[in-house]
């Protein structure tokens, strides 16, 4: 099958500003589903458009099937198992997802292991992004696969009932169509549990370099640096795809906000702003430049529709006129002229609908955009006044995953877990300040030098968190935001080499959370 690229499906919020797109042609062959992927040939042909001095470049990709299981869960009240096994573009790669099912709707959880990074194959990658497959071909962005080493996980929810899974590596996360760079699928496990009916859907995935519509025929590669962000090296991406898609001709208002986006996101790194802050704007940055291009290749469709009929038209005109009498000639150009004109007022119209649709939708990404940086402002101002009053009493630092406030040996009597009256004033100003924040969480661990048998230092780290969390909760703390855990001598700060690196790991330390100073650690199991 011969199909001409297009802009991708869109997403259910992209709808409603673009669903005037020309669609991907899809077909529908029967029963299993069947995704081109890297194992089958892919050839391109390419044709050239002309129009008032620029040069357009159509591709078109001839894919070969490949196939792939679909499960049915809409017969399951529970949950299901399935496995990830990896192409021959990564054939170490491994996963394992489980489906729940809940009313309306389908629950993912997949976690996968032995990743490569997205980058090795080519630079433009950058990321890896988990697919639900319809029957009918209709891909579904389940969400952004982050690397922790070689692993990843992902929790995400699908209206679909009946799909297969695939990975795909892409030059970022917002993409709305996968291209083929397929490094795993999914796999029916022995003891999957649903339907796993036998289905046939024709699905087209997007040759590398499909991205680009004009110029040398390469996706364009910013500069990678592993350093910097990936919030802001997607954004870069997505800008310059967007660039070299020609949004900046035929979706400008889109394409220039975008670009201010990227602008204020590089702003954000220069001045060593949070992640969340950077991750904020960054990743509308990459939202706005797709919506971009996706519409800059709606505009570039309609242009070349239009031109097309209007040199069908000349041609048919010619034709006919050799055989017309000057009064007939007249008329029938009269009408042709008519009918061009109409169509292209038509054109017009339909192309300033779209953008007065995007318009809207921006407006309210500002909107919502200025509130989300206005609370991660508020939640940055909160931590560090929240730091300086902690300090005041006990030494307190600021880490990734909360606030550490740190209880040095010195306040416990000598080997024992019995509070001094020093520590007991000191937590009482501490518990003060926390009392005026009760949606934070606090989790107290004690640790040991390793002078002692591990039992006892065990013990004693446990006991003296146990002080802690209860003197604290004597003074007004709630039992239900804290926490307590002895670590034993399992993790120093210092070497126990020496009398003052083991007195440095002689400790209590309180570890604060919470979304107010916005910390919010959720671990995939």
């Amino acid at each position: 099958m011969t199909s001409k690229i297009s802009a991708p499906d869109l997403t259910r919020s992209n709808k409603r500003q673009l669903r005037k797109i020309s669609p991907f042609i899809m077909l529908s062959l029967g029963c299993l589903l069947v995704i081109p992927a890297v194992q089958g040939q892919v050839t391109q042909t390419t044709t050239t458009v002309t129009q008032n001095g620029d040069t357009t470049t159509i591709t078109k990709v001839i894919m070969v099937s490949h196939t792939t299981p679909a499960i049915n869960y809409r017969s399951r009240a529970d949950s299901t198992k399935v496995d990830f096994v990896g192409t021959s573009l990564m054939a170490g790669a491994t996963g394992r997802g489980e489906v729940h099912a809940r009313s309306g709707r389908l629950d993912v959880e997949a976690h996968f292991d032995h990743l490569r990074p997205a980058s090795s194959y080519g630079q433009e990658y950058l990321t890896y992004v988990l697919w639900a497959i319809s029957p009918e071909g209709r891909p579904n962005n389940l969400g952004e696969l982050l690397l922790n080493g070689d692993k990843s996980g992902l929790k995400a929810t699908t209206n679909l009932q009946s799909f297969g899974m695939i990975v795909t590596a892409e030059p970022y996360f917002a993409v709305t169509r996968p291209g083929n760079l397929v490094v795993l699928e999914n796999q029916v496990r022995s003891d999957t549990k649903g339907n796993p009916e036998r289905m046939d859907a024709k699905f087209d995935l997007l040759e590398k370099g499909a991205y680009v519509i004009t110029g040398s025929g390469a996706p364009p590669v910013t500069y990678y640096d592993r350093k910097l962000p990936l919030d802001l090296l997607e954004a870069r991406n997505a800008v310059a795809i967007a660039r070299a898609s020609g949004a900046a001709r035929y979706a400008a208002d889109s394409f220039n906000k975008a670009q201010s986006l990227l602008a204020e996101t590089e702003a954000y790194y220069g001045s060593h702003r949070g992640k969340g802050a950077i991750g904020t704007v960054g990743r509308n940055a990459v939202q706005t430049a797709e919506d971009a291009r996706v519409l800059a290749i709606q505009a570039r469709d309609q242009e070349i529709t239009a031109n097309r009929e209007r040199s069908l038209a000349n041609q048919a005109q010619a034709s006919q006129q050799a055989a017309m009498t000057a009064d007939e000639q007249k008329v029938a150009a009269d009408r042709a002229r008519a009918l061009a004109e109409a169509n292209a007022s038509q054109s017009q119209q339909q192309a300033q609908a779209a953008q007065q649709e995007a318009s809207a939708a921006r407006s309210e990404a500002n909107a919502a955009n200025a509130v989300a940086a206005n609370a991660i402002a508020d939640r940055e101002a909160l931590r560090a006044k929240l730091l300086q009053q902690l300090n005041e009493f006990l030494a307190t630092r600021d880490t990734v995953n909360g606030l550490i406030v740190s209880m040095p040996d010195v306040l416990f009597d000598t080997g024992k877990y019995t509070l001094r009256p020093e520590a007991r004033e000191r937590l009482a100003k501490v518990s003060g300040i926390l009392l005026a924040y009760p949606t934070l969480k606090l989790d107290i661990g004690g640790h040991t030098d390793s002078v002692g048998s591990d039992e006892m230092n065990q013990e004693l780290s446990e006991k003296r968190a146990a002080s802690v969390r209860d003197y604290m909760v004597s003074q007004g703390i709630p039992a239900a935001m804290t926490s307590e855990r002895g670590f034993g001598k399992t993790q120093p700060v210092d070497s126990n080499d020496t009398a003052a690196g083991r007195q440095h790991n002689r400790r209590v330390e309180l570890l604060v959370s919470g979304d107010v100073i916005g910390t919010k650690v959720i671990a995939v199991q």
